[in-house]
């Protein structure tokens, strides 16, 4: 049982915004001249952009009630870059009834994050 997905293109105009809302205005997120003397080689979005497509996915396939009891365990692999188009979504684990692989993917198909979610095991797939 796969999930429904999420996506979202990750822009600057996105990424100030969320630094603004979130008061994380690290200058990694938010300057191209200081972002670009580190080792991140530019600006990123804040890991937190992308863990948010893994709720929204979570929230899409399961409900909102799902979401209130859910243990997410997961790990930033790699950075978003400025218009990187992300897309989160998971699957059933065949051998855990109630742990799920969850990730979000850049266009490129890589994982930026990945991990697992156990959900309760009242938790069921909304119509899609």
């Amino acid at each position: 049982m796969n999930f429904r997905e999420a996506s979202r293109k990750i822009d600057y105009q996105l990424i100030s915004r969320y630094g603004m809302i979130t008061n994380d205005m690290n200058p990694i997120h938010t300057d191209e001249k200081f972002a670009a003397a580190t080792e991140m080689k530019g600006i990123i979005a804040h890991g937190t952009i992308s863990l948010s497509l893994i709720w929204r996915s979570i929230r899409m396939t399961f409900g909102d009630a799902a979401i209130a009891k859910a243990v997410l365990d997961v790990r930033f692999v790699r950075p978003v870059r400025v218009d990187e188009l992300i897309t989160a979504g998971g699957r059933r684990l065949d051998d855990t009834p109630d742990v799920f692989e969850v990730w979000a993917r850049n266009q490129d198909a890589q994982d930026v994050v990945k991990g697992t979610v156990r959900l309760p095991s009242t938790a069921r797939p909304s119509v899609f």
